[in-house]
């Protein structure tokens, strides 16, 4: 096996949990060891790709928002008064929220 450069010990994955308030046996304990320093691994492996020549990007793919014209519409029709169930004047009265 390739030696490692960075490891999560297994005292840093119980504060975690903890932290989660996650109870964990000492068998979840290994496994959970053993497979973050896989990942923290196999991320180490991307950082040895050679990327001097290619420029940051935020996303790999050109996106734009595609957003609608703004245009002021009214929002309520004056016969909403005639639905409502309780009014004061031109507004509609809610039940009061405790």
């Amino acid at each position: 096996m390739v030696e490692r450069k960075k490891a999560i010990s297994k005292e840093q994955i119980e504060s975690i949990a903890w932290l989660a308030r996650i109870e964990i046996s000492k068998k979840e304990l290994e496994l959970f060891s053993r497979q973050l320093n896989d990942i923290l691994f196999y991320f180490s492996k991307i950082d040895e790709v050679n990327t001097k020549s290619i420029p940051p990007s935020y996303h790999v793919l050109d996106l734009v928002n595609v957003l609608r014209k703004d245009e002021v519409k009214p929002s309520l029709s004056e016969d909403i008064s005639q639905i409502a169930p309780q009014t004061k004047g031109k507004f509609v009265k809610a039940p009061r929220m405790a």
